[in-house]
């Protein structure tokens, strides 16, 4: 998208000022007045001139930091692309002082809090929406905390082969989407998205989740790191069963221990078809469910019948009515690891 010759200049340090707007273009041709009074040609070429010299020294310096351009994201209400105003540059810094807003219900989004909030909810002052109980969980500070401080360590006594050894067997799932655009999605405290972002192996990486409080923690384990911090990494609040890109937007999409925290896997999978590129990949990991009945009407009445377990044949179903093809997988006690393609 062209940049129009006015621009809205947004102050450096925070984007939720009040925008002033100066037209460059105004200042450097004549202005109607000079040809009234200065009749001839050449002192109007002179004055011309004389202002080109003052003021191409400074555009050359704010021109690179006011950007509006159409980006990756899309509005989580229309999925029309969001238009983007503010320093260019897909890194923390450059979006959290960009402003956003649908060109076609006008809503606006910001990264007040360090993310991007790209959820329907974005911007309610009165209304609250109740999620289920493992969703609220895993909005918790404490549980935000904990999450790489020993709650994840626990997967591996169910056969998680464990951060690097995953990340390795998600990359040659990937291999076909090598120099395209990942999204974590459930990204937790980051885990796996600081380690695509420092990979080098994807042009953008998005860090996805619908919990504030994981997003924090995942900015605190990145803030200091200048190679993440400054890499093609964004921070993003958005719902799985509602992604904020356009379709057949993105080249990959990763779910690190997540399908059994889902509402709605049958929602959030039709999502990820949606937005997959042809070609693209869905990898994922989650615990396995035993395939007996007796203990699968046990785990609904315990405990832990806030989570959907699944049977390998049951996520291999899943993918395929989604419409999602070549289904593979990894088992390893309770720990699978599976992928599928857009076609």
């Amino acid at each position: 998208m062209a940049v129009a010759a006015s621009y809205s200049l947004l102050p450096f340090h925070h984007h939720h000022h009040q925008a002033s707007t100066f037209n460059f273009h105004y200042l450097s041709r004549p202005h109607s007045r000079f040809s009234t009074r200065f009749s001839s040609p050449n002192l109007r070429r002179q004055i011309h001139a004389s202002a080109t010299d003052f003021l191409d020294p400074i555009l050359s310096i704010v021109q690179p930091l006011i950007t509006t351009e159409v980006v990756l994201f899309s509005c989580p209400i229309c999925y029309e692309p969001l238009i983007r105003k503010g320093p260019p540059g897909f890194n923390l810094p450059a979006i959290y002082r960009s402003g956003f807003q649908c060109n076609k219900c006008k809503k606006t989004y910001s990264s007040k809090n360090i993310y991007l909030d790209l959820t329907v909810t974005a911007g309610t002052t009165e209304y609250t929406e109740f999620q289920p109980t493992r969703t609220e969980l895993f909005r918790s500070p404490l549980v935000s905390f904990l999450y790489e401080r020993g709650w994840r360590q626990n997967f591996n006594s169910s056969g998680f082969p464990g951060p690097d050894e995953e990340f390795e067997m998600a990359q040659e799932y990937f291999k076909p989407s090598e120099d395209g655009i990942i999204v974590d999605v459930s990204c937790g405290s980051g885990l796996f998205s600081r380690k695509f972002a420092k990979s080098g192996t994807y042009s953008k990486v998005v860090a996805l989740d619908f919990s504030e409080n994981m997003l924090r923690q995942c900015y605190d384990f990145i803030k200091n790191d200048e190679s993440i911090l400054l890499s093609n990494l964004a921070l993003v609040r958005a719902d799985v069963s509602r992604l904020p890109f356009s379709s057949s937007s993105i080249d990959a999409v990763h779910a690190g221990a997540a399908l059994h925290c889902w509402p709605s896997p049958s929602n959030a999978i039709a999502e990820i078809n949606r937005v997959l590129r042809s070609g693209g990949v869905f990898v994922g990991t989650t615990f396995l469910r035993a395939n007996s009945g007796i203990l699968r009407a046990f785990l609904q009445r315990s405990v832990t019948s806030s989570y959907n377990y699944f049977t390998e044949e049951e996520i291999a179903d899943l993918c395929r009515t989604c419409g999602l093809i070549n289904f593979t997988s990894q088992v390893r006690q309770s720990f699978i690891m599976f992928s599928a393609q857009k076609p």
